[in-house]
């Protein structure tokens, strides 16, 4: 549920009215063929130009991003801490958010290497990617269109087991009743064990922690602007034992109490 006054910055993006104040998030779709592989490319630009460097905190997604940024184009592997972003001065990137396990075609190995990792995005797409970079750094063409040129002849054959594994991130993160890793086998016709194979094998995480992380982004999202919190509620329509479980996962997640955060806005 979206707060009406919370800005859409996307789901994650914590302390997003305050955010909203200091950066832009665009969302650019791909073109049909590059969106089996991607759900979206983001750019986000700040002007900070004498004001203070700002720490921007993120709940990431189970997701891999190429993100086109100085110096260099760099990919992502799933953050399953609390992602921090130092913005200073003024500038923007570019980023391309693939699928849940779509980007093991391209890695050619199992997504779970990545997990909490940078790497040069040349390691995966050649020396073109950081031709690429300064390009989309500049201000020259669509930004889309320029991605999709570029992903295009790179696209892998399509993998049906990433597809497979898509629809297992999708049935999480879409509906909030799911709580257990055996339910979500039982579901799709899996073992537990092949499941978890299946996460650190595309996803880049366990089931067990997109299932943790789906919760923490309803409980941050329902907290923004909600006023006079209540947590005992909350935590039971998440699904907690009670509410103190909810306020240390919270906190362990995102650094503060689950009070404190939807106080601070």
């Amino acid at each position: 549920m979206d707060s009406p006054d919370s800005p859409d910055l996307g789901r994650g993006v914590l302390h997003p009215a305050r955010a909203a104040e200091l950066i832009g998030v665009a969302r650019l779709e791909p073109d049909p063929e590059v969106a089996r592989f991607v759900e979206y490319y983001w750019r986000v630009s700040w002007d900070l130009r004498g004001l203070p460097a700002h720490e921007q905190k993120v709940l990431a997604h189970p997701n891999v991003h190429l993100v086109f940024e100085a110096p260099r184009a760099t990919v992502y592997g799933v953050v399953r801490s609390l992602f921090v972003r130092r913005l200073e001065n003024a500038g923007h990137v570019l980023g391309v958010r693939f699928r849940p396990g779509a980007f093991r075609p391209f890695a050619g190995r199992p997504v779970g290497d990545l997990a909490d990792r940078t790497l040069p995005a040349a390691e995966f797409f050649g020396p073109a990617a950081d031709r690429l970079n300064p390009v989309l750094l500049g201000d020259a063409g669509d930004p889309a269109a320029l991605a999709d040129a570029f992903l295009r002849p790179r696209l892998p054959a399509p993998d049906p087991v990433a597809d497979e594994v898509a629809a297992m991130v999708d049935r999480i993160t879409g509906r909030p009743d799911l709580r257990r890793v055996d339910d979500l086998a039982g579901e799709f016709g899996v073992s537990v064990r092949r499941l978890q194979r299946l996460f650190a094998e595309y996803v880049g995480a366990s089931p067990k922690w997109v299932l943790r992380r789906a919760r923490l982004h309803e409980a941050a999202e329902r907290a923004v602007g909600a006023g006079a919190l209540d947590l005992a509620a909350l935590a039971a329509e998440l699904g907690y034992a009670d509410q103190a479980h909810l306020t240390r996962d919270f906190t362990a997640a995102v650094g503060e109490p689950p009070a404190r955060y939807a106080a601070a806005g």
